[in-house]
């Protein structure tokens, strides 16, 4: 389907209108095909976010938007989770609506920031946004003004290239619309790859096993700790798949090209939402988060971290609890991640300068912040495996709360000033230079 779409409604070939269209009717049998009258919410949503954009005023209107859309969806999670299959994972139809949130708020942001060139889009152009084929189902989430260079053509002119090295853009690779087809079938395989060792070891290593009583009685601490990073191990590809499919679909669309690299060989990861090497070799909590559902985590940055005046890593993480869902075990897993990045961050700005002395100390510290990433991450996460109150407390409970507990005493040795403090330290550094007449280091910070 999405070959065919790229292929033979090119936008050489027809209008923006048709494909609109077309992208959006397709969008609707799959999500009827799939979540059959279930998948109406997805126009409800639609509709009721599309009304506070056309009557509410320019100033207020994202935050109206972001209230409406988040709260329908939250709405639509109680009434599933516990009014019809609490734990069942069945064909969640919440899970669309998810990614809807996110486009619906991202297109909300970006017309109060004045980032996209009209004051509202059409009906059609919204709906295509929202509900088109290639991510109705799985996402990811992109720009507006990016998926409509992708409808209208205007992707692969000039100014969506990357530059290179030397600042200048690699014209000679733009004679011919670069082909995702390496891509896309690199993409296949990884999916490919990934279900493979999902399907042959979510049963060989669940993560329920880690609270069972017998293996808790019996197996020493660290072989828990050990079986706890296996088992997240193997329940990582799942994701891996998904998201790669996603991507790969949309690629063979034509959306997600994102330039040129430095060889002339086209980048088509504009929406890729996760790099999966990053993530397994990750040497800390920050990089690990920054590499997985990446979509995600810059739609939290936009519409939450940057805007947030309080405490914005405690909202932000508040925040990816409620759009997740309504499960206990994601709020026990997003607060607990709110522990495990401050003490992190005092860990990097405090300890890590003693380890960039030499390669050798630097080697050192990355083998250490890489272990203790993993674990962090496994035992972050198993209340959102789990669900329930009950069984992710025993899992903490069999561990002490120890990495609870570490965190706490890191933050309190070693504080660390919050980025807009140090932000402020800085501009008040930099006025007194000006002030004593000093504009060379003013210059230099600039």
């Amino acid at each position: 389907m999405a070959v065919w779409f790229r292929l033979y409604l090119h936008p050489s070939k027809t209008s923006p209108f048709i494909r609109h269209v077309v992208a959006t009717l397709l969008g609707f049998y799959l999500a009827l095909f799939c979540f059959g009258w279930y998948s109406l919410h997805f126009l409800v949503q639609s509709g009721l976010s599309y009304s506070v954009m056309v009557f509410a005023g320019l100033e207020n209107m994202h935050k109206y938007c972001f209230i409406v859309t988040l709260g329908y969806l939250i709405l639509c999670q109680i009434t599933r989770v516990y009014v019809f299959d609490y734990g069942m994972y069945s064909a969640d139809f919440t899970g669309p609506m998810m990614v809807i949130t996110q486009k619906i708020t991202s297109l909300a942001f970006e017309i109060h920031d004045g980032k996209i060139s009209v004051r509202m889009p059409s009906l059609l152009e919204y709906l295509s946004y929202n509900c088109n084929f290639m991510g109705i189902l799985a996402g990811p989430t992109c720009s507006y003004n990016d998926y409509m260079a992708f409808i209208e053509g205007t992707c692969y002119e000039p100014r969506h290239h990357q530059e290179n090295a030397n600042g200048k853009e690699n014209g000679k690779y733009k004679q011919s619309e670069p082909s995702p087809k390496n891509d896309v079938i690199s993409k296949l395989c990884t999916c490919a790859i990934s279900l493979a060792i999902y399907l042959s070891l979510c049963k060989l290593l669940p993560v329920e096993h880690s609270i069972d009583n017998d293996f808790v009685s019996s197996t020493p601490f660290y072989l828990q700790v050990v079986y706890l990073y296996f088992a997240m191990l193997a329940l990582r590809p799942k994701y891996y798949f998904v998201w790669t499919l996603a991507d790969a679909i949309n690629n063979a669309a034509g959306f997600g090209f994102n330039g040129y690299n430095k060889d002339g060989s086209p980048r088509w990861d504009l929406i890729s939402n996760l790099r999966i090497l990053d993530i397994e070799f990750a040497t800390s909590f920050k990089m690990f988060l920054d590499n997985w559902n990446i979509q995600t985590a810059l739609w939290l940055k936009r519409v939450c971290y940057e805007r947030c005046p309080i405490n914005p890593t405690a909202a932000t993480f508040l925040l990816s609890a409620m759009w997740h869902g309504v499960y206990p075990g994601y709020y026990l897993t997003f607060l607990t991640g709110i522990a495990m990045t401050m003490a992190a961050r005092a860990v990097r700005h405090n300890i890590r300068p003693y380890f960039l002395v030499s390669d050798s100390y630097k080697c050192v510290y990355d083998v250490i912040t890489w272990a203790w990433t993993q674990v962090a991450i496994s035992y972050t996460v198993v209340p959102f495996v789990l669900l329930a109150v009950g069984p992710s407390l025993k899992f903490y409970r069999s561990w002490y709360f120890c990495l609870h507990l570490l965190c706490l005493l890191v933050v309190l040795a070693l504080p660390v000033k919050s980025r807009r403090r140090q932000v402020k330290e800085q501009q008040d550094g930099l006025q007194k230079d000006g002030l004593h007449g000093r504009p060379d280091r003013a210059q230099q910070h600039r």
